[in-house]
């Protein structure tokens, strides 16, 4: 029995690392290439682009050890079965429970690593790609923003812009509310940023007109024609570096969580986005032992020779649990019933399904 459980261990910590590997990989080079033209095609300075990228790897990490665990555990059992080990192993008197019940223990050690990874690492990587991306947005606006969309990231304005090179813009359009009855509407042939220090930037404006409200009646307005006009522009205040209260929901920890909840409890505002973030850290990190106990008999059901097929299942139960997750938190963030029955709903489904699975192996 020792020898066997080393053994099968052995082949699934060789197949984890390779899962792994390969998962990692994919996703990392979908964003590499989103990364890549930040640097290339809007002149992102390459070092911040590169803290990017490594604190983005623990956000990856937390969905790629689950879905390695996984695929591990079904290629390894799918083989065990196809070459009729399983049927010896049966034949011998071993029981399918007892030489699970190791796998099972590693699954709670990655489960218990990955609250450490969700609930310490995670969202300081999250805050602090939060405050490059704003420094991104102040040395490099035109990265920060996206042409042919309203934007609001400046305080007091909202602007239209038709194309962006780099700082350099084309075919500006900014609304200046002046009130809820009158707005300053600035329209320019060509724009550029200039940055100004931490918290604002310059707009420089050329060629364009301004509709100025008249402040004794603001139906009128007055059209001024301008060569070149500059504009402040302040950078709303949603990154304090201190204090929790100014992060988001995903870039606090459990304790900062509960002392939010809390906090806010005294003027009676409802929570449901801080109690759902607090329950789904929990409920993603105990994916990995939950993927553990529907891979095994997924695993023996299979042959050797249906990798691909083996490959189809894993990927089929993690778009399954993924989707029961993002559901769960839709119906939670709603208030349809309990955030706490939600977030835990997607474990309990595979968990329940893998237990049936298991005892129709050992019936098999």
């Amino acid at each position: 029995m020792k020898i066997l459980r080393q053994y099968i261990i052995k082949e699934i910590i060789v197949m984890f690392l390779f899962s792994l590997a390969i998962f990692t990989f994919t996703l990392v080079v979908g964003n590499i290439i989103k990364l890549a033209e930040l640097v290339i095609n809007k002149g992102v300075d390459i070092r911040l682009v590169g803290k990017l990228f490594l604190y983005l790897i623990p956000f990856l990490l937390s969905y790629t050890i689950p879905m390695s665990l996984l695929t591990s555990v079904l290629l390894v059992f799918g083989r065990l079965s196809g070459d009729n080990e399983i049927v010896a192993i049966r034949s011998s008197g071993i029981n399918i429970y007892r030489l699970s019940f190791p796998l099972i223990i590693i699954g709670l050690l990655f489960s218990l690593l990955s609250i450490i990874l969700n609930n310490d690492i995670i969202p300081n990587m999250h805050f602090e790609s939060r405050k490059i991306i704003k420094n991104i947005g102040i040395k490099t606006p035109g990265a920060y923003l996206e042409p042919g969309t309203f934007i609001k990231s400046f305080k007091g304005y909202i602007i239209f812009i038709h194309e962006i090179d780099k700082n350099k813009l084309k075919g500006v359009r900014i609304y200046q509310p002046q009130n809820e009855h009158s707005t300053r509407t600035i329209i320019a042939e060509r724009g550029e940023f200039i940055t100004v220090d931490n918290n604002a930037i310059k707009l420089k404006l050329v060629n364009g007109t301004s509709d100025e409200p008249n402040p004794k009646n603001p139906i009128n307005f007055y059209k001024l024609n301008f060569k070149t006009y500059y504009i402040t522009l302040n950078i709303d205040e949603s990154i304090a570096p201190s204090g929790y209260t100014d992060k988001k929901p995903k870039e606090m920890n459990f304790r900062e969580i509960k002392n939010e909840i809390q906090r806010l409890g005294k003027y009676h505002v409802d929570t449901p986005s801080l109690i759902t973030e607090f329950h789904r850290k929990i409920s993603i990190s105990f994916a990995s032992i939950v993927f553990i106990i529907i891979g095994i008999p997924l695993g023996i059901f299979t042959k050797r020779g249906e990798k691909t097929i083996q490959f189809a299942i894993a990927l089929g139960v993690i778009v399954v649990f993924y989707l029961l997750m993002a559901i769960s938190i839709a119906l939670s963030l709603k208030g349809i019933g309990s955030p706490v029955f939600w977030m835990y709903m997607p474990n309990i489904i595979i968990g329940i399904a893998g237990i049936i699975l298991f005892k129709k192996t050992t019936e098999c």
